[in-house]
């Protein structure tokens, strides 16, 4: 159209003729730009190769745009030669050039930016969500792709290695056995040092109540400032972990997973041949020779083959929708008998109300059932005792049997017994939120968890050991425990101009019950009832029944509030009031206040000529007050009455009966264990690739429950529960992911977790209850060694301290030579409990972690790995076989002929190791190959799982436990805080697996 002809339209547009003709260029000019228009079509995805729905395209330079549906399909005409651009909340935008070769349908791969996705990250903070931009605590955060794959028998293990500061200790390759979590050092000496699980919401439940593949996000609450909201159950840390739920639209899961474990460490102990050559080379003439050649650590041994399958179906719209999940593991243990298998099943729904969905129910409900047979952990030590020439069986074809101390056939102790245990875990919620006043919502939330453990134990009249010595014995067992909680809260949450406010106040009530019973029989004239018939044997004796049961209750009352203004200046303050039947009468409510602040430097204006470079940076700040009430336990503050060995004479009836007798003291002061915490934190994102945190922390624990010794009178009881010790806990840690590579083709992400803590006992004693030292770390049930300890817990010391003699090496003759106080080389017998020394911890001076993922294409590479350095462990196992009056009955390591060594076993640092290690932890390789059916995949992968351990310690391996082996404390009474024998590796070497997978993940999408 010439200038004319535009002045003429100009002129007459407002006429109707003009109008007319105004209309019929409009479609004249749609129709010639629509002769250089492209139709395209296509599919945008993630990194990962999910659908991504809602996502933009935009034409450049131009207001034509769409989204892509839920199976992020896009529709739009672009014209040829330009080009559109992609782009997605978390991920980088890219642009694609359209020209006449492009294709009619093109996939789009976004990757993450890991800047932008923290931003809106959102993180569970307990009862609500937060930014994870707007936090002011130290929270880590995990979403499901973070977690550990593999063969995994209890949840906790898919933390290990993943968040700084957080240490999952399993130091057993039993699948059955579960694993020590400890965040931040422990900071009790008589109660759990465990964090709090919280599961959907619900506080207090067991961890493996939710299996992995039911995970859809982790938050671990490390400060104060974050916990103090669960009060009294929060000084170790909060783990909250958030399901899955349904979803919009259909899809069905199924993942599979098959593996084959071997042990490729045992001891290294004399062979047949090689105990052959030593008695040759002696003469011994009181060795016997039993004619076999039997590796007695390989004969209890198997390869194991293990199995697991999970199913799950979503189906969502956009006011309901629903998921269930099917899962069955068969994890078979590498020594025979041992195993675990596990049914686990889990359903959740929601649903939305009115026109707004003002109003949302949900429900969740999880059930499993786990069988195993218990090992009996004293077959390792037969294992490392039997002559290597006997047999495993003899010339009848019966179990090999040779008279002597802890000599039994440990494959006769795995094989003639029946022992078979049996769990049942329960956890149901029903939650309602209701929106009113457009800025507030109530929550309401009931839940129950049942938790039911059954066991049951026979050992014929022939078996080995107490089969024999009872005449058949027979046990079962029963425990449970129910938690039935009610909660409800209310949020507030309001924008005014740069102005954001949130609150929150709730109210929680708790019902704790647990009971359970046993009954043991010994005297059996037969083995048909196997453990179905107690009252079958005749044997009875006091103790052959015991029954008991408990109840508390916890009341609590909380609240919190947020502040921030301009995205830059954030606050949080908290405060909770638990009111709990455990403690005294003194102290039955205690507070917990916590206050933290945030500044997002990054944000200010005097920092805008660094966003070319530094994306985020923000300093945080808190102080806090969190309790720990577990060591207290039921009815620890009142006065109990218990039956004794005392007997009193009964005229009214002519018979003599048990007395009662008091057997605790009350202490109507009794309270909560408490713990200050101030931590400084740093978040930072850099160049759009890294991203990162650095925590510093400073604990200190004070009212320290110990059992402490009291006079009588005025005392009843010499012993009493009471509040005295302190404890303190200081530490850093560093954070770091970082996209290295981030290509439409090739892309490769790294992590790396750093824990640094240094604990120490500040405290023991008051002018009322006073105790120098607590000896712990039993070497009860080692020769020669009854009544003895190997660690002390006293002021300016961790726990776990070692204590005892150091050694100054070999004298001429082979005996171990000591260092007195003074420093002189001294033999055994000049020794004095004077030169006791520090001899190391069993804490770590760092925890690390470590992570890689690679993607090709389709082809994917993953590797994960943990470590712990620093700390101590006695290796009590080395200690007892290198012992020169071992041979010839008794085998010994194959380096014992080596050392020269005289002396009997003594305690000291000669046993005493660097265990500092490196583990392997998995590597996998996968192929994504999608499906014609919509967003459909199928995975196919091949894993590898502990593949090697980098470590100088001598042992079978260098994770060993916190835990007591024999769970015997100083008391005589059963271990349950880790305190005991921490660190001691003494015949209890369940070896920890090698394991090959080859698994499969198929999701189809509808």
């Amino acid at each position: 159209m010439n200038s004319k002809n535009k002045k003429i339209v100009l002129q007459q547009m407002w006429t109707t003729k003009s109008l007319v003709f105004m209309i019929f260029m409009l479609f004249l000019s749609a129709g010639m730009f629509a002769q250089g228009k492209k139709h395209v079509t296509g599919t945008v995805y993630d990194n990962t190769g999910n659908v991504l729905p809602g996502a933009s395209i935009i034409e450049t330079g131009t207001r034509n745009a769409t989204t892509t549906d839920f199976d992020g399909k896009f529709v739009l005409d672009v014209a040829v030669g330009g080009s559109i651009e992609v782009s997605f909340i978390g991920s980088t935008t890219q642009k694609v050039q359209i020209t006449e070769a492009t294709k009619a349908n093109i996939d789009v791969r976004l990757q993450n930016d890991g800047y932008q996705l923290a931003e809106v990250q959102v993180v569970s903070v307990g009862y609500g969500t937060q930014k994870k931009s707007d936090l002011t605590g130290a929270i880590s955060s995990l979403k499901a792709d973070d977690l550990v794959k593999g063969s995994i028998s209890s949840t906790e293990q898919v933390l290990q290695g993943k968040v700084a500061g957080l240490s999952i200790i399993r130091p057993s390759g039993d699948p059955s056995a579960g694993s020590t979590i400890r965040l931040r050092g422990g900071t009790s000496l008589t109660a759990s040092n465990s964090p709090l699980i919280v599961v959907d919401g619900i506080a207090g439940v067991d961890i493996n109540v939710v299996q992995p593949s039911d995970i859809k996000s982790v938050d671990v609450l490390k400060d104060a400032s974050a916990t103090a909201i669960y009060g009294s159950r929060g000084a170790n840390g909060v783990i909250i972990i958030t399901t899955k739920s349904g979803t919009k639209g259909v899809s069905v899961v199924y993942s599979g997973l098959s593996s084959i474990g071997y042990v490729t460490d045992n001891l290294d102990l004399l062979s047949a041949n090689q105990w052959r050559g030593y008695v040759r080379s002696t003469g011994n003439k009181d060795a016997i020779d039993y004619g076999g050649n039997t590796n007695w650590q390989k004969a209890i041994e198997q390869t194991a083959i293990s199995q697991s399958h999970t199913l799950s179906i979503n189906s969502g719209k956009a006011d309901s929708g629903f998921r269930t999940s099917l899962s069955y593991l068969n994890n078979e243990g590498v020594i025979k008998t041992t195993g675990l298998e596990r049914l686990s099943g889990n359903v959740s729904a929601y649903q939305y109300l009115g026109d707004n969905k003002d109003v949302k129910f949900d429900m969740g409900l999880f059930a499993n059932v786990d069988k195993w047979h218990p090992l009996d952990y004293r077959v390792f030590e037969r294992t490392y005792n039997l002559n290597p020439t006997i047999p495993v069986y003899d010339s009848n074809g019966k179990f090999s049997s040779v008279a002597g101390n802890i000599y039994e056939n440990p494959v006769e102790i795995l094989t003639n017994r029946t022992v078979d245990n049996e769990r049942h875990r329960l956890l149901g919620y029903f939650k309602t939120e209701v929106k009113f006043l457009n800025d507030f919502t109530a929550v309401g939330n009931i839940s129950y968890e049942h938790n039911a453990v059954k066991g049951s134990t026979y050992k014929p009249s022939y078996a080995v050991m107490e089969g024999i010595t009872e005449d058949g014995y027979a046990q079962k067992t029963y425990a449970e425990y129910a938690n039935a909680q009610g909660e409800l809260y209310v949020n507030y949450n309001k924008v005014i101009d740069k102005h954001t406010i949130g609150a929150l106040a709730g109210y929680s009530y708790l019902e704790n019950i647990y009971e359970g019973f046993g009954a043991q029989r010994s005297g059996f004239v037969t083995d048909a009832f196997s453990y179905n018939n107690l009252g079958a044997g005749y044997n009875y004796r006091l103790g052959d029944v015991y029954s008991y049961k408990g109840k508390s209750n916890l009341v609590s009352f909380y609240a919190r509030a947020n502040y921030s203004y301009d995205s830059k200046y954030l606050f949080t303050a908290t405060v909770r009031r638990d009111g709990s039947s455990r403690f005294g009468e003194n102290n039955k409510w205690g507070t917990f206040p916590s206050a933290s602040a945030a500044w997002k430097i990054s944000n200010e204006e005097f920092m805008s000529s660094t966003k070319g470079w530094l994306d985020n940076l923000k300093v945080r700040v808190g102080y806090g007050v969190t309790g720990n009430q577990d060591g207290i336990g039921e009815y620890k503050s009142l006065s109990i009455l218990g039956v004794g060995n005392d007997s009193y004479y009964d005229p009214a009836t002519g018979t003599w009966s048990l007395a009662y007798s008091p057997k605790q003291n009350p202490n109507p002061d009794l309270k909560w264990e408490s713990t200050k915490q101030l931590n400084i934190g740093i978040d930072f994102s850099l160049f759009n690739r890294i991203t990162g945190s650095f925590e510093y922390y400073s604990k200190n624990t004070d009212d320290l429950l110990y059992t402490y010794e009291v006079p009588q009178p005025p005392y009843l009881v010499g012993t009493m529960l009471a509040n005295v010790g302190e404890m303190s806990n200081k530490g850093v840690e560093l954070t770091l992911n970082a996209d290295i590579i981030k290509g439409d083709k090739f892309s490769w992400n790294a992590n790396l977790t750093l824990g640094h803590n240094v604990q120490k006992i500040e405290k023991l004693s008051n002018p009322t209850y006073k105790t120098d030292v607590i000896y712990s770390g039993s070497l009860h049930g080692l020769a020669g060694m009854s009544g003895q300890y190997s660690q002390i817990i006293a002021e300016g010391y961790p726990v776990g301290t070692f204590w005892g003699f150091r050694n100054a090496g070999l004298d001429a003759t082979g005996k171990i030579q000591y260092y007195n106080a003074a420093g002189t080389v001294v033999p055994e017998s000049a020794l004095v409990d004077a030169d006791k020394t520090d001899l190391g911890n069993i804490q770590p001076k760092l925890t690390m972690g470590i992570g890689m993922n690679f993607t090709y294409g389709n082809f994917d590479l993953g590797i994960s790995g943990y470590g712990m350095f620093g700390q101590k462990a006695l290796n009590a196992t080395n200690m007892m076989l290198n012992d020169p009056n071992r041979l010839p009955t008794f085998n010994v390591p194959d380096n014992f002929l080596n050392t020269g060594i005289t002396s009997a076993p003594k305690y000291s640092d000669y046993w005493i190791e660097d265990a500092s290690f490196f583990r392997l932890q998995t590597l996998s390789v996968g192929y994504t190959m999608p499906l014609k059916i919509k967003s459909s995949k199928l995975r196919v992968y091949l894993m590898g799982e502990n593949l090697f351990v980098i470590t100088g310690y001598k042992g079978v391996d260098p994770e060993i436990g916190l835990n007591a082996q024999d769970g015997i404390n100083q008391t005589g009474a059963m271990d349950t805080t880790g305190l005991a024998a921490p660190g001691i590796d003494r015949y209890n070497n369940y070896p920890r697996p090698t394991t090959i997978s080859v698994g499969l993940n198929f999701t189809f999408n509808n």
